[in-house]
């Protein structure tokens, strides 16, 4: 990155909040616009790098000063959105959109075939800098501004580009939704924990606890694989061997499999 760039948002919900919050702290923006019908989240209200913007036409005259515009708002209001703006959104800019199941094809519907848009799924977990995003462009993007979204995106967390723009329902479905399915298995690790005589704020501060180090472990030592990782902590005919039986023979890959084909067909449906 040779300067900070100049970003309008438009959407700052828990997903563009975090997204802010990481180019701020990361100095990575010179000045955010950001349009939301709820206002600023309360933690922005006051900070000299944020510039609200209270409808879309004090938005709009925002853009053309703009290096990228970046589409957080939820999917069902996406093509009254992209109505509303086509026609005032400067030829150069990027678009970047973090929503759900919208692909490239539904943006160069509203924009055209020539407007530079990057697709990409982060998650949560982009709120602390450690996300994970997996980003995919339109012909039109060329070095420099994949260069710009790979920056803004990098101030989160880790990276991944694809060619092929449909692995991105499976990206959503893996690493998009993934951070609910670990929170519940916090909740039930903690559950089983009070059913096996633990008192329940106990039985939580251990399943949360031991979830953080698990991850925090993959994390440092990750040229070690995962199931190694999960042999290291299994000693035969120990408790840990004992507790796995269970699951590998109530097929817990099985059922795994089908939450993630479930999601990843999900977000088919809401590209169409």
């Amino acid at each position: 990155m040779t300067s900070p760039y100049k970003i309008a948002i438009a959407g700052c919900g828990k997903m563009g909040t975090a997204m802010v919050r990481a180019w701020i702290s990361s100095g990575m923006a010179s000045h955010i616009y950001i349009l939301d019908p709820n206002g600023l989240p309360p933690e922005l209200v006051g900070n000299g790098d944020v510039t609200y913007c209270a409808n879309e036409p004090i938005f709009l005259g925002h853009l053309e000063s703009c290096d990228v515009m970046v589409i957080a708002i939820k999917p069902q209001i996406m093509n009254d959105f992209c109505t509303n703006i086509k026609t005032h959104l400067p030829r150069a800019i990027t678009v970047l959109s973090i929503a759900a199941g919208q692909s490239i094809a539904n943006f160069q519907q509203h924009f055209g075939q020539s407007q530079p848009i990057v697709r990409a799924m982060p998650n949560t977990p982009a709120a602390i800098g450690k996300g994970m995003s997996v980003a995919c462009a339109s012909p039109s993007v060329d070095e420099k501004k994949k260069q710009m979204a790979h920056d803004l995106l990098a101030a989160m967390g880790l990276v991944e580009w694809l060619d092929d723009e449909t692995r991105l329902d499976a990206v959503t479905a893996v690493s998009g939704s993934g951070p609910a399915y670990v929170f519940y298995l916090i909740e039930a690790l903690a559950e089983a924990g009070t059913k096996a005589g633990l008192f329940p704020d106990l039985a939580m501060t251990l399943a949360r606890q031991t979830v953080i180090g698990a991850a925090a472990l993959a994390e440092a030592e990750d040229t070690i694989p995962a199931a190694q990782l999960r042999q290291n902590v299994t000693s035969p005919g120990g408790t840990t061997a004992a507790a796995l039986d269970v699951l590998i023979k109530s097929d817990f890959q099985k059922i795994m499999n089908e939450a993630v084909a479930k999601a990843t067909a999900r977000s088919r449906e809401l590209s169409k």
